[in-house]
């Protein structure tokens, strides 16, 4: 779970540059919600195993990045 978290974090980071040095933030900007959302919900799981109560934030977190990055990929199509 760490590696993939670390992955994600480096994709999230690397978008987040490519898109303020090109000047594309609004195409960039699903698959960055995306990752974002796929980072907390790893690092939801994470804490849930530790039995922590800041992993329901995490999931709450991870569903709102998601199904944001999945409207403005949709509106970004029409």
């Amino acid at each position: 779970m760490k590696i993939i978290r670390i992955i994600l974090a480096t994709i999230v980071v690397s978008l987040s540059i490519y898109g303020l040095i090109t000047g594309t933030a609004e195409i960039i900007l699903p698959y960055l919600m995306l990752s974002m959302g796929g980072m907390f919900l790893v690092m939801g799981v994470t804490e849930f195993q530790k039995r922590k109560p800041v992993a329901f934030t995490s999931f709450l977190v991870a569903g709102f990045s998601i199904f944001v990055g999945i409207s403005t990929f949709l509106s970004n199509l029409a």
